[in-house]
């Protein structure tokens, strides 16, 4: 769909299909809903709305991209990273199963990608994994599963069941985030009852921002500085994409004028 992207955290993105329905606090104002692609194609987001699949050209993407590994990994030390779905959600239960089925055969028919798949739903993945996600230890080596948490309650509810998941590479998108969230008490399951360890000790990236757009909701540096803090106890990379805001002055991408871009590391 885009062979370069502004999504600072990944280089490219692509859409198997576009079409969602708003299911978090987080999705108010849902910049996809109302994005060129919907627009142009008359999508309508919302229950019972049918999601459109992109082209047979648009398939073709990935494919080019992986066989351009050797220039791409020459220029930047690293595999090309691709936001899947950013204009709907792979996990999304109103999208047809064929559809979701070609994707995973794109996904590892495309081992010189990394793919970063972020959902809303991770109550429905494991029930949508491919049939072979088991025969590797954890899961497609390629796939970076995330999901967005915008406040503690979300944190509360998905991160157990995101951990619960076999996955390379496992993150969390704050964005845009809504309050302060704390992982204090937040212990990851463990077979031996006497093991306690925060959930961040287990997750591979954090990923923080503010929300974008005329309505925006403010976000508090106090927020941003608990996260980051919280993950530098727990050696936990810590990406801060932007402040957000309504225009570029107000906005900006600096955390006390640097820029804080850690990288989780790849499988």
């Amino acid at each position: 769909m885009a062979e370069t992207t502004g999504i600072s955290w990944c280089d490219s993105t692509w859409n198997p299909w576009i079409g969602c329905t708003k299911v978090s606090p987080g999705c108010d104002h849902c910049y996809a809903a109302v994005s060129t692609p919907a627009r142009t194609m008359n999508i309508v987001w919302g229950p019972n709305q049918p999601r459109k699949r992109t082209g047979a050209d648009n398939w073709q993407f990935p494919h080019r991209w992986n066989a351009q590994h050797d220039e791409f990994f020459a220029e930047h030390g690293r595999r090309r990273r691709v936001f899947c779905a950013s204009l709907g959600d792979v996990f999304d239960n109103e999208v047809d199963p064929a559809w979701r089925k070609a994707l995973w055969t794109v996904v590892k028919n495309t081992p010189n990608l990394d793919w970063l798949i972020l959902t809303k739903r991770i109550g429905n993945v494991a029930a949508m994994l491919p049939d072979d996600w088991g025969d590797y230890a954890n899961g497609y080596p390629n796939v970076w599963l995330g999901i967005s948490v915008v406040n503690q309650t979300e944190a509360d509810r998905g991160i157990q069941k995101l951990l619960r998941v076999p996955a390379a590479v496992r993150w969390l998108s704050m964005e845009p985030l809504l309050e302060e969230v704390s992982f204090e008490g937040l212990f990851a399951e463990h077979p031996d009852p006497r093991v306690h360890l925060n959930v961040l000790e287990l997750l591979d990236w954090v990923v923080v921002g503010g929300e974008s757009g005329h309505h925006a909701r403010p976000m508090q540096a106090s927020w941003v500085e608990s996260l980051r803090a919280q993950c530098e106890v727990c050696e936990t990379p810590f990406f801060f994409k932007q402040w957000g805001g309504s225009s570029k002055d107000k906005g900006g991408c600096l955390l006390n004028d640097i820029e804080v871009k850690a990288w989780p590391v790849a499988a």
